[in-house]
């Protein structure tokens, strides 16, 4: 068992989505989160103003899935969501020692 955990422009959330639900991928955790990397920040427009802003805003996706999926997964992910510019994101890879669904006990892939 793995979790996935990928980072991601705000502007390819859907083409992800989208790819994942093609491989029947349809649940994983979604926070909006904000990073500083190899763009040194942004710029950001509101109400025709520009703002400079230190951080990236980016969404985080986290993804539990049998380790026999991992790969697809991967791919999806990074044909949906490349861009081939900097701040395309990353992908983290953990192993996972045990999942437990709290409703029914159900343990590890049958917990997924």
């Amino acid at each position: 068992m793995k979790k996935i955990e990928a980072i991601i422009r705000l502007s390819r959330f859907e083409s992800i989505r989208d790819a994942l639900a093609a491989i029947d991928v349809n649940f994983f955790t979604l926070t909006e989160v904000k990073g500083f990397g190899l763009q040194k920040g942004e710029q950001l427009t509101y109400r025709g103003s520009v703002y400079d802003a230190d951080y990236i805003a980016r969404l985080q996706l986290d993804i539990l899935a049998p380790s026999t999926k991992v790969d697809a997964i991967v791919e999806a992910i990074v044909s949906a969501g490349r861009t081939n510019k900097v701040g395309d994101g990353k992908i983290i890879v953990y192993d996972l020692d045990r999942i437990v669904r709290i409703r029914t006990g159900e343990q590890n892939e049958s917990a997924i």
